[in-house]
């Protein structure tokens, strides 16, 4: 199975997404991530990603940001978008309802009406790294219980 996280520019959301995702699933999964900017192409994630990461365990420095391209769509079984501007960027990129359908708001398994997206922490300090670390710790564990056969 191949999941797919996105976010703008690929730099801090999605690479965490990335690792989080990869350290709950078994090495038979694979798991990238992208941005729908190319912005920063070819790019580490954000310093304060790696720390976080970093700090929980994770190693994401062998990232590289990346933009989602058409062929994702087709190629990727699960796509979590990180926010509703993202989401929609990736629908409009979809050529079919099949494509379509692997799209997903990565925090629509929370159930919490009130917590739908993952905030871009770009503009904030550490903390915001943090915050943003465990909404996806807690999103990639119940996905990977659903997706894990």
């Amino acid at each position: 199975m191949k999941i797919l996280m996105v976010c703008l520019g690929n730099i801090c959301r999605s690479p965490l997404a990335e690792g989080i995702m990869k350290s709950k699933l078994p090495r038979d999964f694979f798991v990238d991530s992208a941005g729908t900017s190319a912005f920063h192409r070819g790019e580490l994630p954000d310093v304060r990603s790696i720390k976080t990461a970093e700090k929980h365990h994770l190693d994401i420095t062998d990232q590289r940001s990346r933009p989602i391209e058409i062929s994702d769509l087709e190629e990727f079984d699960y796509i979590f978008c990180m926010d509703g501007s993202n989401f929609k960027n990736v629908q409009d990129l979809a050529q079919n309802d099949a494509q379509r359908s692997k799209i997903h708001l990565i925090l629509e398994i929370l159930k919490n009406p009130k917590l739908k997206e993952v905030p871009d922490p770009y503009y904030g300090g550490d903390q915001g790294f943090e915050n943003v670390y465990q909404m996806l710790d807690r999103a990639c564990e119940l996905w990977a219980e659903q997706l894990i056969p």
